[in-house]
C-alpha cells in the first residue's frame, strides 16, 4: 500500500506519542480542503489535481472550489472546449462567474470575438478590463455606437487596465476621445492626486516635460511664488490652476490672494473651474462664503467636459446651500446633478424638503411620498415631513418552517456555512449573496432566520435589509445581549435604544469583530481607549484582552459613550459623530448659530462619519418601539445643534495629547 504523509498521533497515559503514517484516503475533509487551498497558492498543479481527486470521491460539500482553483492554474493553457465544459457543470456556483470574467480576457486578448461576445451576455460582473474588450470588439465589427460607449471609461482619474489603451487610441484616431477629454481627465487626476494618471494623460497631448507640474506637486506655494513664467501654454495655467487647489485646501487667504495676481490671464471657462475647486474646499470647511464662489463658477450652467462639476462638487454645493437655508440654491444643485446622483435617497429628501419651504407643496409631495416607503434615514425623515412618524414596526411577516427548512438545505447555503466554519469568510458571503441573488421577500427573511440560528447576526441582518414590502423588524434590529445591555445603558443613563443602534452600526453583533485599525468587540474600542477607560473605572489588574469580552466590552463602551455625550453637552449626534470621529471634531463643525441636526449631518465633512451618524441614529429611532421605549421623531431625537461656543484646540484629536491631558484616546 500506498502512504501519503498523513499522520495520526495517540497520546499514552506517560505522555509519549506514537505517530503512525495513514492513506491520504483517511485524512480528515477539511484537511485535505486545506492541503488543497495550500497547493494552489504555492501554484502545485500537480498536488492540487490530486488533492481535488481525493475531495471528489470524498463527496466533500466545498470539492467543487479545489476544481475551480485548478481550473485557474490551467486557464492559460485551457481550450475552448474545457472552459465551456467546466462552466456548464458548475453554473451554479459564485465561482464560475470569476472563470467566466478571465476566459473573456483571454478571448478578448486574442480577438477571438465570436466566442467572446456569444459568452459575454453570461457574465454578470463588472469588469473595466472585460469592458475595452468588449467595447474594441463591437468597434472592430462597425459598431460605430461602441466608441463613444469608452467614454465614461476614461474620464476617471484612476489607473484603468492595460487593454484599455487600445480602445483610447482608437477613441481618439477618430476624435471621440476629444482634446477637451484629455484635459478633463488631467484634471480629474490631479484633484485625487493621481501625478502618473495625469502624466499620462497628458502625453496623448504629445506634452513630456512635467517639471513644473512635480514642483508644484512637491511645494505648490513655492512654485505660485514664481510668477514670471508666461501663462501662455495650456499645461502651464493647469499646472498653476492645480497649485492653487492645493494651496486652499489649506491657506484660503493666501490661495485667493494669488489668484487675484494671476486670473487674468485664464480664460472664463478656467476661472470657473477654479471657483468650482476653492467652493468645494469651502464648502467642506464651512465657510460661510462657499455658496457665493459656487456662483462665481456657474457650475449648473457648465458644458465643457473639462470643466463639468464633479459629483463631490455639486453634493456639496447643495450642503452649502443648506447651512445658508437657501433653499432656491439647493433645487438648483439637485436638478444639475446626473440622474444617478440625483435619484439618492439624500438628494430626493433635501429637494422635496426645499420644494416644501418654497410652500411648492404638491411638487414636494410628489417625491416625498414615495421617499416615505423606504427604510432608512431618509425615508423616516420624509415621512415627518409628511406629518407621519413610525410606531411599533408590526412584524409583517415570520418565516414558516418549510420555509426555513428549503433555505437550509440549498447547496449554496450549506457551502456558505461549511467556508464560514473554515474562516474562510469572502467566499462564504459570496455563497451566501449567491443564494440570496433571486429571492423574493419571504425567501429572504427565511433566509435571515437561518443565519440568526447559526449565530451568522451580521449576516442575518444584513438579509433582512433587503425585502421591499414585507419585513421581520425582529431580524433587522434584534436586541441581543439584553441583560448587560440594560444594566450598562441604566448605569450610564444611556438611551438603550441609541446604545443598540450604534452596536448595530458598528459590528452587527459579531462580538469578535475586529476592524482593520485594531477596535475590537461589539462596541469597537480601540485599545488605548480601552486601557484609558479601565483607568477611569479603577481596574488596577486590567491586561488588553479583557476588552474583547462580550461583557466588558459593552461596560467599556457604554462609558466611553456617557463621556463623550457629557462632552457633546448632552447632544446625541454631536456625541454618535464624537464616537467614530474622535472627540474633538464635533464642536469644530457645529455653526456659530443653532443648525438644525439633519442639516449638521448633512454637513460633517468625513462621508463615513456622516454616513455612520444616519444609521445610528436611524437604527436607534426603529430600536425604540422594539425596546418598548417611549416613542419620538426622528427630528425630536436628532434635535437642534447649539450654537458653537469656545475654540477646540487644533489638536484635540491626537491620541499622545488626549491620554496626557487625561482625555480619552480618539476614536473609541
Amino acid at each position: 500500500m500506498r502512504f501519503k504523509p498523513g499522520f495520526l498521533c495517540f497520546s499514552y497515559l506517560l505522555g509519549s506519542l506514537l505517530c503512525l503514517s495513514l492513506p491520504a484516503w483517511a485524512l480528515n475533509e477539511s484537511t485535505v480542503f486545506s492541503n488543497a487551498r495550500s497547493a494552489y497558492q504555492r501554484q502545485n498543479e500537480a498536488a492540487l489535481a490530486e488533492y481535488t481527486q481525493q475531495l471528489q470521491a470524498q463527496n466533500y460539500v466545498l470539492a467543487a472550489y479545489a476544481d475551480y482553483w485548478l481550473m485557474l492554474l490551467r486557464l492559460s493553457q485551457a481550450n475552448n472546449a474545457s472552459v465551456e465544459e467546466f462552466l456548464k457543470r458548475y453554473a451554479d456556483y459564485p465561482f464560475a462567474d470569476r472563470v467566466r470574467g478571465e476566459w473573456l480576457k483571454a478571448l478578448g486578448k486574442r480577438q477571438d470575438w465570436p466566442i467572446f461576445f456569444s459568452e459575454l451576455p453570461n457574465y454578470q460582473r463588472e469588469d473595466t478590463a472585460v469592458s475595452c474588450y468588449a467595447l474594441l470588439g463591437r468597434a472592430q465589427q462597425g459598431d460605430a455606437e461602441a466608441l463613444k460607449q469608452g467614454k465614461p471609461i476614461w474620464l476617471v482619474p484612476t489607473v484603468q487596465p492595460d487593454n484599455c489603451n487600445a480602445l483610447f487610441d482608437r477613441m481618439q484616431k477618430v476624435d471621440i476621445l476629444t482634446e477637451d477629454d484629455l484635459w478633463a481627465r488631467f484634471r480629474l487626476a490631479l484633484q485625487e492626486g493621481k501625478i502618473s494618471v495625469a502624466k499620462s494623460a497628458a502625453q496623448r497631448l504629445n506634452l513630456s516635460n512635467f517639471n513644473l507640474l512635480n514642483s508644484a506637486y512637491e511645494n505648490p506655494q513655492k512654485t505660485l511664488e514664481k510668477t514670471n513664467l508666461p501663462l501662455d501654454t495650456r499645461l502651464t495655467r493647469e499646472v498653476y490652476l492645480y497649485a492653487l487647489e492645493r494651496v486652499a485646501r489649506n491657506q484660503p487667504a493666501l490661495a485667493l490672494d494669488l489668484w487675484g495676481k494671476l486670473q487674468s490671464a485664464y480664460t472664463q471657462e478656467e476661472r470657473n473651474y477654479l471657483w468650482g475647486r476653492f467652493a468645494l474646499h469651502a464648502a467642506r470647511r464651512h465657510d460661510p462664503t462657499a455658496l457665493e464662489m459656487y456662483k462665481r463658477a456657474r457650475l449648473t450652467q457648465s458644458v465643457s467636459s473639462s470643466a463639468s462639476p464633479t459629483k463631490d462638487q455639486l453634493a456639496w454645493m447643495v450642503r452649502a446651500a443648506l447651512r445658508q437655508k437657501d433653499w432656491v440654491s439647493v433645487i438648483a444643485a439637485v436638478d444639475a446633478m446626473p440622474p444617478d446622483l440625483r435619484e439618492a435617497g439624500a438628494w430626493r429628501y433635501w429637494k422635496g424638503r426645499a420644494l416644501k419651504e418654497q410652500k411648492q407643496i404638491p411638487a414636494a409631495n410628489a417625491i416625498l411620498v414615495p421617499l416615505s416607503h423606504e427604510r432608512h434615514y431618509y425615508g423616516l425623515l420624509a415621512l415627518e415631513e409628511l406629518g407621519d412618524s413610525i410606531n411599533a414596526p408590526p412584524n409583517v411577516y415570520k418565516a414558516t418552517a418549510e420555509e426555513i427548512s428549503a433555505v437550509k438545505n440549498l447547496p449554496a447555503v450549506q457551502r456558505a456555512f461549511e467556508l464560514q466554519r473554515l474562516d474562510m469568510r469572502t467566499e462564504a458571503r459570496q455563497e451566501w449573496a449567491w443564494a440570496l441573488r433571486n429571492f423574493d421577500d419571504k425567501q429572504l427573511i427565511a433566509a435571515a432566520e437561518v443565519a440568526f440560528q447559526e449565530a451568522w447576526y451580521d449576516v442575518a441582518i444584513n438579509t433582512a435589509d433587503k425585502t421591499r414590502l414585507l419585513h421581520d423588524f425582529e431580524l433587522r434590529y434584534p436586541t441581543l445581549y439584553r441583560d448587560n445591555m440594560q444594566n450598562y445603558a441604566r448605569e450610564n443613563q444611556l438611551d438603550e435604544s441609541w446604545v443598540y443602534g450604534l452596536i448595530r452600526q458598528e459590528s452587527r453583533f459579531i462580538s469578535f469583530a475586529k476592524s482593520g485599525v485594531g477596535a475590537s468587540g461589539l462596541m469597537q474600542i480601540m485599545p488605548a481607549t480601552a486601557k484609558w477607560i479601565a483607568k477611569r473605572l479603577g481596574i488596577s489588574d486590567y491586561s488588553p484582552g479583557v476588552v474583547n469580552q462580550l461583557k466588558t466590552n459593552i461596560q467599556f463602551g457604554t462609558h466611553y459613550l456617557r463621556y463623550v455625550l457629557d462632552q457633546m453637552n448632552g447632544q446625541s449626534v454631536m456625541a454618535t459623530a464624537a464616537y467614530n470621529a474622535g472627540p474633538g471634531r464635533p464642536k469644530r463643525w457645529a455653526a456659530a448659530q443653532a443648525l438644525e441636526a439633519a442639516i449638521y449631518i448633512e454637513n460633517i465633512p468625513f462621508e463615513e462619519t456622516r454616513t455612520y451618524v444616519q444609521k445610528v441614529m436611524a437604527n436607534a429611532q426603529y430600536y425604540a418601539p422594539r425596546l418598548g421605549i417611549k416613542s419620538q421623531t426622528l427630528k425630536q431625537r436628532l434635535g437642534v445643534i447649539v450654537g458653537s461656543n469656545g475654540v477646540v484646540p487644533a489638536d484635540a484629536d491626537a491620541n499622545s495629547t488626549l491620554i496626557n491631558m487625561g482625555e480619552p484616546p480618539n476614536p473609541p
